[in-house]
């Protein structure tokens, strides 16, 4: 096609779109429809998605995780490491590194003066929890614990009511200590905390660190290293090199760590991917029906261009260009729609009402939509793209007619 005959196709594209007006609005509010249908819908199942591994990644698990050798088989006191020497804490030092803190985390028994209960103890350093973990904006009642040496313990609140204790009381905590003893210790609840999934709130105690280490006998020790880093998907230089620095532990990233994470990830991404083939499918019928629908009734028009002149490849781009408007209306409706909902869901989305028990499987029942360059892009360009191969079946039938049985044609 010739650049000087690319105007004339634009103006005839544009005068023939509007000769049926109720036509062309209908399938513009259709494939309008449909791309605003991909970028919303695919904004809130992102949403809840980076939700779910939010939540993972701070319920204890970070981005990157350090322990001796078997622990992550056998989370007992016999797999601790020492605490980070120095080449490590140059490693964790590093900009690449936003948060860490090294935990004691052992299985425990709390007892009250009613209940009892298998726990995980965690000792932490309350300071470097902060942007590392939930545990410091979770805690609703009573609060946070100030040092490593707290002689206080926070309780999830579905523990305490199972226990039937409170903030103020106190309950005692026993252990394996590094002798094999049995090592127990009271503790009063300074806090109790409220986070989800609710099974967080029943597996977890968290005391000062340097207090379990008391009562383990562990010295310095300790159980692991959690670390933050900016991004969670570029891991690969900062494993390198943790792995160079520490050669005798063991470094795993949160997609090891968590599994199903990365599964639910894949399928997400699967199911978004089947959901855009069904809309797109769907739309491409609506466009083709419409270009062969303007086709037939040109007929004639067709076959007196050509008679006049035109050669088939003009009529071939008149018709693709008559596609490629409609495509590009279509695109900027359905993302300026998809963008007001998006803006307007900003609050989040409140489901608690129709999925109760959604927090027992770290699903949050407010789903805040996340918009994705990349997901918009893919629901773009795929519209964009097999929108103009559907174009080009009605585009072929208009181009190929012959202009005497195209003009003599009732």
């Amino acid at each position: 096609m010739r650049a000087f005959s690319l105007p004339l196709l634009l103006t005839l594209a544009w005068r023939n779109l509007w000769r049926h007006s109720g036509r062309t609005f209908a399938i513009l509010f259709a494939l309008a429809l449909g791309v605003w249908s991909m970028v919303s819908i695919a904004a809130l199942v992102r949403g809840s998605l980076e939700q779910q591994l939010t939540k993972a990644i701070e319920n204890l698990t970070g981005h990157i995780q350090i322990h001796a050798p078997g622990y992550r088989d056998d989370p007992a006191i016999e797999h601790r490491m020492p605490p980070p020497g120095p080449a490590l804490r140059a490693a964790l030092a590093r900009p690449e590194v936003t948060a860490w803190a090294g935990r004691v985390r052992v299985p425990a028994v709390v007892a009250s003066e009613r209940e009892s209960a298998g726990v995980t103890l965690v000792g932490i350093e309350p300071a470097r929890e902060r942007g590392l973990s939930f545990i410091a904006k979770a805690v609703t009642a009573g609060r946070y614990l100030e040092s490593a040496d707290e002689p206080g313990l926070l309780l999830g609140r579905k523990l305490a009511e199972r226990l039937e204790t409170e903030l103020g009381r106190r309950v005692v905590v026993m252990s394996q200590g590094v002798d094999n003893d049995i090592a127990d210790r009271g503790f009063r609840v300074v806090g109790v905390f409220d986070t989800t999934p609710e099974a967080t709130e029943t597996n977890f105690v968290f005391v000062g660190r340097a207090t379990a280490q008391r009562m383990l006998q562990l010295g310095d020790g300790i159980s692991e290293i959690a670390l933050m880093t900016p991004e969670r998907n570029r891991l690969e230089p900062m494993l390198s090199e943790l792995e160079s620095v520490a050669p005798g532990l063991d470094v795993q990233p949160w997609t090891r760590l968590e599994p199903m994470l990365v599964l639910t990830e894949t399928v997400t991404d699967t199911i978004l991917i089947i959901w855009y083939t069904i809309v797109f499918v769907a739309m491409s019928f609506g466009l083709v029906n419409t270009l062969l629908m303007a086709v037939f009734e040109r007929t004639r028009e067709f076959g007196l261009f050509q008679a006049l002149g035109m050669p088939p490849r003009h009529i071939l781009g008149q018709v693709l260009m008559e596609s490629l408007i409609l495509l590009l209306v279509a695109l900027a409706g359905g993302n300026l729609m998809a963008w007001a909902t998006i803006a307007g869901l900003e609050g989040g989305i409140d489901l608690s009402a129709f999925a109760q028990g959604l927090e027992m499987v770290g699903v949050s029942p407010v789903i805040y939509p996340a918009f994705a360059v990349s997901d918009a892009a893919a629901a773009n360009s795929l519209v964009f793209v097999l929108g103009l191969a559907a174009s080009l079946y009605p585009a072929w039938r208009a181009a190929r007619y012959v202009p005497v049985e195209a003009i003599t044609r009732v």
